[in-house]
């Protein structure tokens, strides 16, 4: 999807001064920027609502990673981001119904942080709900924000709830996350399996997304949630933020068998940069003692004040100094999003940081970052409709088809 709608042959042939581009990201070629800069351009992860819900965080200023932050407005028109999903995240706690209301609490208290957002930044933000929100949003100057939820396990004690979530604007909802929950198995439970899939409230949950056109989300579900969400859902199927496992063997991560059937869906897997579904990455059980000490001393890293930040960073440092841990690189990226280009197709693959939730490599650590792995794609063989595809057109094609097949 070409923003605007202009074909970037007459975009790169008229070359970009009069487009007044951010400066280029370091190693991008001005062709490349341009290129970059004239398309839709989105994430389908941003877990930037908990630092949004941070009293003093502004997302009209620029922060930094090492402040806990890879996503706020500047570094977005930098990067050519043109916006994305904007996640509701519970973690995956106790279960029964005393935290499915504290989790519905949660989950509302974090939708309104994202409306709060928007709101009060209107001149800058506009909120989505339709497919093609992003290319109206994106002509009038904005950058578009869609919701999504993470773990679904506020919804689990009333499934009515999806229809309240919907009316606030989600249109994107993953049942799991890194713990079973009663809709069904996670990927990564240290114990195992529960129901084998999905449970029965969890079939109920696919069936209700369908009626209401909420696209279907299966990263960290297990994969016999996945299949069975492929086979009970009538429209397709995203994976937001997932890595293949035929390049790195991880229970988070893809087979090829399952790719093959999320593309015959028409579904689409958005890789995942983040380093540990990427590569081995050691335990360092003096490193985890030394980051307990430092959160006791200054809290979470997203509640550090404004007049410690800079103790808070310099402490933070000499630990990533003294045990430092192997990060995945774009090199690693590339790895993942080729082999899925290959088995899945162009037509299904696309791209998440997941940014603001542990995401972030070397080379690609915030989203001033995402030219250069436009770079990358195009060094790698990608025409400009293969990446109008990959950094867009893919994800809003599903969320159209998740609409269109509503009710069905």
């Amino acid at each position: 999807m070409f923003k605007f709608g202009l074909p970037l042959a007459v975009l790169l042939a008229s070359a970009a001064p009069a487009l007044a581009a951010p400066a280029a990201s370091s190693g991008v070629s001005p062709a490349v920027k341009v290129l970059h800069e004239n398309l839709i351009v989105l994430d389908t992860h941003f877990d930037t609502p908990a630092n949004a819900a941070v009293p003093g965080f502004d997302i009209r200023a620029r922060h930094e990673v090492s402040d806990g932050s890879q996503v706020d407005y500047p570094r977005m028109v930098e990067g050519g981001v043109d916006g994305g999903f904007f996640v509701i995240f519970t973690p995956q706690g106790a279960r029964g119904p005393a935290a499915n209301a504290a989790n519905r609490d949660l989950a509302l208290q974090r939708a309104l942080v994202i409306h709060k957002l928007v709101a009060r930044n209107s001149d800058l933000f506009a909120l989505a709900t339709k497919a093609e929100d992003a290319e109206t949003i994106s002509k009038a100057g904005k950058r578009f924000a869609y919701i999504s939820i993470e773990n679904s396990a506020p919804l689990a004690g009333d499934l009515t709830l999806m229809k309240t979530f919907y009316d606030m604007g989600v249109r994107m909802m993953g049942p799991i996350h890194f713990a079973n929950n009663d809709l069904g198995d996670s990927a990564t439970d240290p114990k195992g399996p529960e129901f084998g899939g999905l449970s029965p409230l969890g079939k109920s949950f696919v069936a209700e997304a369908n009626r209401l056109g909420v696209l279907l989300d299966a990263s960290h579900s297990s994969d016999l949630v996945l299949d069975q969400m492929l086979a009970l859902s009538k429209a397709p199927i995203i994976l937001s933020h997932t890595g293949a496992k035929a390049i790195y063997n991880h229970p988070r991560n893809i087979d090829d068998d399952r790719l093959r059937a999320l593309a015959a869906k028409g579904g689409v897997i958005q890789i995942n940069a983040f380093t540990g579904y990427m590569m081995d990455v050691p335990k360092i059980p003096e490193r985890d003692a030394a980051l307990l000490e430092l959160t006791k001393a200054y809290g979470s890293p997203r509640d550090v004040p404004a007049d410690r930040r800079e103790a808070y960073k310099a402490a933070r440092a000499a630990i990533d100094a003294k045990y430092p841990l192997p990060r995945a690189t774009l090199n690693d990226l590339m790895k993942h999003i080729l082999h899925a280009a290959k088995v899945a197709g162009k037509d299904h693959i696309g791209i998440s940081g997941d940014f603001d939730g542990g995401g972030g490599i070397e080379g690609f650590d915030d989203v001033s970052d995402f030219p250069a792995l436009t770079e990358r794609l195009v060094k790698a063989g990608f025409t400009k409709e293969d990446l109008a595809k990959f950094w867009g057109g893919n994800a809003l094609r599903v969320l159209q088809e998740a609409d269109r097949l509503k009710g069905s």
